[in-house]
């Protein structure tokens, strides 16, 4: 089963190739990223972003309530 990446023409691409963002959760906790890989970024109930350094990461979009984008 082949699995097409669809370009939803992200705000976050005006930022550049790569972005820093922190994630603001409910109750009160923020994590911060760096070097996020913009094309990387992936929608759902989770969102998924690869990082610079390697990582993967997997978000739980419910618990999130706001998201600070800043260029690289």
């Amino acid at each position: 089963m082949k699995t097409s990446n669809i370009d939803l023409k992200s705000s976050v691409k005006e930022q550049g190739k790569y972005v820093t963002q922190i994630f603001h959760f409910v109750g009160g906790i923020k994590r911060t990223y760096d070097g996020i890989i913009v094309d990387s970024i992936r929608q759902g109930q989770f969102t998924k972003f690869k990082c610079k350094n390697g990582a993967m990461i997997m978000i739980n979009d419910p618990n999130v309530l706001m998201i600070e984008t800043f260029p690289e």
